[in-house]
């Protein structure tokens, strides 16, 4: 859990209790994927179950060096097959509007802009909240 941590204090421009992790991971253990490279985490992503119909991705991070390998791709997929499995109707996940990789990245998988919300990150950062129905 600590390399997550530290992957995610590297990577995120927010900053979150590391209790947190250990919270997510405990309520829904199928929402939370890593990839390992050599022993060493170096992608990771948390999703949650918000109810019988909708899940949440909440972080998804690929450290700096492994970036453009399909790691952040495999991660998503990987959480995807698992949520079809749970019956799941609907996925949400936030997004930096000004994050237009992320977005394309998003895209790719059939997510789409819904609406947005202004103010949203701590920098004061504008968001998109981006959907993707199954």
């Amino acid at each position: 859990m600590f390399s997550v941590i530290k992957l995610s204090s590297e990577n995120l421009s927010e900053r979150y209790n590391p209790n947190l992790f250990i919270y997510f991971y405990e309520t829904f253990p199928k929402g939370f994927w890593v990839c390992e490279i050599n022993h060493k985490i170096v992608g990771f992503l948390v999703g949650v179950k918000l109810n019988n119909d909708i899940a949440k991705i909440l972080m998804l991070s690929v450290s700096k060096l492994y970036q453009k390998r399909g790691i952040g791709g495999h991660l998503l997929s990987s959480f995807l097959r698992e949520i079809i499995l749970e019956n799941i109707k609907k996925i949400e996940l936030e997004v930096r509007k000004k994050n237009y990789n992320g977005i394309k990245f998003y895209e790719k998988f059939g997510f789409e802009i819904v609406d947005s919300i202004e103010k949203f990150y701590e920098n004061e950062d504008d968001a998109y909240i981006m959907r993707l129905v199954l």
